[in-house]
């Protein structure tokens, strides 16, 4: 979720008379930060994934499910072994947006070793039974993206109702009740309420129902003129999905901007592949995917900035959420392909070139502040420029893009990282974890043949739209570099066959083609992945886990196995309740969710998602004669 500081949070009149003070010294502390560490070399490999999980009260008599607003309570209880221990703790615990939330991560990163990659899903599933075994009797800890009632009448355990006419209230929703924001933290409701009254209306979100045989329209609650649209007015809506990020930790500034850029044109293909999230509001839709819903759940420009009246009081105009796709590439090798014409403060990019700060980065900065803070505790108004970085934070948290890029926290070991944000949430430690390790496998490729995926930004934004559309990952074709095995010269691609034209260097493939491959004309990701992995030293366990990972990430991408959109639609569908109108019902919502819980826990077979026989050789540790040699050789060092 971002910079979680503490304090006491101030209005949005108070917060919006500091926009500028925030903007400033942000800038300001970034410079000094760059000055600091624009040279630091030698940073390993290190990288982790963060897992979002809800919790939800089944009433089995009344086939009921609901979301538990538990979380503050558990992650009290999570938080005591860390504190005892902070550096003895298998994983760690953070709040999240919504009060039946929780983040749990691995409690310290994975290194280079190939032998990691077959202790992350063990440590998934550790993560969800410590979880687990906090809640009462009843009550259970799904991975799921979305919870599909989610703004359906009475939803939250205990009951709790929305207040839109109430003037304290945060989100003021016709169907997200305050309650449904984690009170653990100041920062979610004052969130959401300084994103509301910075808009200067309710938020609003819209997705185009599925229209099946009986559907009514106007859909319950569709807007004017609008009447095949799921309308969904609260921060909640978005924010209180899940998801499934990866920040990678790279050895210096520069692998960093290239990992940043390499990885941008993955993210459409990772979410088309990872699509976990078809019903909203209690609908099926037409979209397979959540990232739409939260950029418009946050999107806090006014009616000017979004283009709807001429500018007056407002600086820019505006052309996406605060949560969207990157609008620029970062290294040297991607600047050409900055095709979309990128809306900056002039008067901050001035002020990063005088910092010594390069014309890509400065841009990018300086196109991240273009927004204001949303969120301002009066104890971080006055800071030290030189040594703090909570105003630089405090805007670049809140631009939640597809990528990343994160410079190292002031005194601190921590280099400078990027953060893979698109992938939607899967039911099983199995997938979850395969996910992962293919795109860790990834970025190992990228940097060791020196691939290049880079098309241009325009190009990377159409595919984000594609990749959410229902069943996009069989039907859709997106589009993606024609040759990856080209070399990086000064900064330049030099392309196998000699194309220079930019529109000859990308074509429209399917997913099934990218991963997989084209027979004589494009390698597939996997068979590359293969191809480096033969080179190297596997323990036979690893060897073993990592392949049943890729015939995963391969099945699912030939259209083979299903996403997990697609299973939920398939079980919303053939449900006996169901009645051909779209609605996903209570007993619906009961029955899927229980489903899924005895996929997630092993209890039930669903050859239609997982394939068969996914018995990967996962361990809790790294084999000890591994373990050994990495001691031995962190001591030579």
């Amino acid at each position: 979720m971002g910079l979680l500081a503490e304090g006491s949070p101030l209005s949005w009149e108070e917060t919006k008379k500091l926009a500028d003070h925030v903007r400033k010294h942000g800038i300001e502390q970034f410079i000094h930060l760059y000055a600091r560490l624009r040279d630091r070399q030698g940073d390993v490999l290190k990288w982790g994934d963060e897992i979002e999980y809800i919790l939800v009260k089944f009433d089995d008599e009344k086939k009921t499910a609901r979301v538990s607003l538990r979380a503050k309570e558990i992650l009290a209880l999570l938080n005591e072994k860390e504190q005892a221990d902070p550096e003895g703790v298998k994983s760690l615990w953070r709040p999240e947006y919504g009060a039946y939330m929780i983040e749990g991560t691995p409690g310290k990163p994975y290194g280079g070793l190939l032998a990691h990659f077959n202790v992350v899903e063990a440590n998934m599933r550790y993560r969800r039974m410590e979880l687990s075994s906090l809640v009462p009797p009843g009550e259970t800890v799904l991975s799921v993206t979305n919870f599909p009632r989610l703004g359906c009448g009475v939803f939250t355990y205990p009951e709790a109702h929305p207040t839109p006419d109430d003037e304290n209230s945060a989100a003021r929703s016709l169907y997200f009740p305050d309650e449904g924001t984690y009170d653990g933290h100041p920062r979610f409701k004052s969130l959401t309420r300084n994103i509301r009254m910075r808009r200067g209306e309710k938020v609003a979100i819209k997705l185009k129902v599925f229209k099946d045989e009986n559907t009514k329209l106007p859909v319950e609650g569709s807007p004017p003129g609008e009447p095949d649209v799921v309308l969904m007015d609260a921060m909640g809506f978005g924010m209180g999905c899940c998801c499934l990020q990866l920040t990678f930790q790279a050895c210096n500034i520069t692998e960093a901007r290239t990992l940043y850029d390499q990885l941008t044109p993955l993210c459409p293909i990772m979410l088309a592949l990872s699509a976990a999230s078809p019903v909203y509001r209690g609908f099926l839709t037409e979209s397979d995917c959540r990232w739409n819903v939260i950029s418009a759940s946050v999107d806090c420009r006014t009616a000017e900035e979004r283009g709807e009246k001429p500018l007056k009081e407002g600086q820019f105009r505006i052309y996406k959420s605060r949560y969207d796709s990157i609008d620029s590439y970062l290294s040297p090798a991607g600047e050409k392909y900055n095709d979309v014409p990128l809306v900056y403060d002039e008067a901050i990019y001035q002020r990063l070139r005088e910092g010594d700060i390069d014309h890509l980065l400065a841009q990018h900065i300086a196109h991240l502040f273009i927004r204001d803070t949303v969120s301002m505790f009066s104890e971080m108004i006055h800071q030290n420029d030189e040594e703090d970085t909570n105003h630089f934070e405090n805007i670049q948290s809140t631009n939640w893009q597809t990528m990343r890029f994160k410079p190292p926290p002031p005194n601190s070991s921590i280099g400078w990282r990027v953060e893979f944000r698109p992938c939607e949430l899967q039911l099983t430690e199995f997938e979850n974890a395969a996910i992962v390790c293919f795109v860790v496998l990834l970025t190992r490729v990228i940097l060791s043949y020196k691939l290049d995926f880079l098309i241009p930004i325009s190009k990377v934004d159409e595919n984000m739209q594609k990749a959410q559309k229902r069943n996009a990952c069989r039907e859709e074709t997106f589009w993606f570099k024609k040759h990856v095995t080209g070399q990086m010269k000064n900064g330049e691609t030099v392309v196998e066959n000699g194309v220079t034209d930019i529109e000859d260097e990308y074509e429209l493939m399917t997913i099934d083609q990218i991963i997989n491959g084209k027979p004589d004309s494009f390698p597939g990701l996997v068979p590359l992945i293969h191809s480096y992995l033969g080179s190297m030293d596997v323990d036979a366990d690893t060897h073993c886990t990592i392949q049943q990972y890729l015939k995963l990430i391969q099945k699912r991408a030939s259209g083979e196995l299903l996403t997990t959109a697609s299973w939920i639609r398939q079980q919303v569908i053939n449900h006996p309740d169901y009645k051909k109108d779209s609605v996903v019902s209570e007993r619906i919502n009961y029955d899927l969710l229980k489903m899924c819980k005895e996929i997630q826990d092993d209890e039930r077979q669903c050859p239609e998602l997982l394939g068969q026989g996914n018995n990967s050789k996962t361990k809790d540790n790294i084999p000890q004669a591994i373990q050994k040699h990495l001691t031995i050789a962190n001591a030579c060092t």
